[in-house]
């Protein structure tokens, strides 16, 4: 007795092509117990949204009087940024009631957490790649983050 396969590699190919013709970075399908996610990578730039009148503004320290504008370059992030590896929600507190992982002005040393991400309700740690000062961050707690999305500056 053969036992049907529920797998359609040829609705795998018309999602694929859905996503490749659409600003979409994932699509999920489900039928009875099939269940198909097709996901893909996008690298681009990324512009940091402006926040809201009534949001607060990210805090960035003031740059030394001797350095030219960073900002010359459209979409290149800083290259002390650290980018969210995944799309979710960012978080800078364990907890609603703990203070912040990080501040402006707060000294890291690589691997210390500096964020959470809520991913498919899986909380990832996002460590400082580097030893530095966190001089910007852009993020508020319970924000939504694309892939790539920078998320503070570590210098």
């Amino acid at each position: 007795m053969a036992k049907e396969n529920p797998f359609d590699p040829d609705l795998v190919r018309e999602l694929a092509n859905l996503i490749a013709d659409t600003d979409l970075s994932e699509i999920e399908v489900e039928k009875g117990d099939l269940r198909i996610r097709v996901a893909r990578t996008v690298t681009a730039a990324v512009s940091v949204p402006m926040a809201a009148p009534a949001a607060p503004a990210p805090v960035i320290a003031p740059p030394p009087a001797a350095a030219a504008p960073e900002t010359a370059k459209p979409g290149a992030p800083h290259p002390g940024a650290v980018l969210s590896p995944m799309v979710g929600t960012a978080y800078r507190k364990p907890s609603p009631d703990a203070k912040a992982f990080v501040e402006i002005g707060s000294k890291v040393q690589a691997g210390d957490k500096v964020l959470l991400v809520e991913a498919m309700k899986t909380f990832n740690e996002i460590v400082a790649p580097r030893a530095g000062t966190v001089t910007a961050i852009f993020v508020e707690d319970g924000t939504p983050v694309e892939y790539g999305e920078p998320l503070l500056v570590i210098e």
